[in-house]
């Protein structure tokens, strides 16, 4: 599989935002705003967990995908993408997992 599958979604995310919700999805999540993204990702995040829990692997894939793409929208929302957040699992690599929650500023 191509690894510059995130970037080339992204690109896609970004040329489609400013289109007519009649001809893209991206558009319409734009035009409905910022709630709808954050829904669509808890609702995403709600059948991901569905899925794992029913232990099928496929839906598993499937709704991951789904919730991956909903929060590439909301990143692009905010002018961030996926080069952020690797950024940040890259700067968190190698640190105990442990140690990275005590060493956080904000309560998670």
């Amino acid at each position: 599989m191509d690894s510059g599958i995130l970037s080339s979604l992204s690109e896609v995310i970004d040329s489609r935002k400013n289109a007519s919700r009649d001809d893209s999805y991206v558009a319409a999540l734009y035009a409905d705003g910022l709630e709808k993204m954050m829904s669509k990702v808890v609702e995403e995040a709600g059948e991901t967990v569905d899925a794992a829990r029913s232990g099928d692997r496929s839906e598993l894939v499937y709704e991951t995908a789904d919730l991956w793409f909903h929060n590439l929208v909301l990143l692009s929302y905010f002018g961030l993408s996926h080069e952020d957040v690797l950024k940040e699992l890259a700067r968190r690599f190698g640190v105990s997992g442990l140690e990275e929650k005590k060493s956080r500023t904000r309560r998670d």
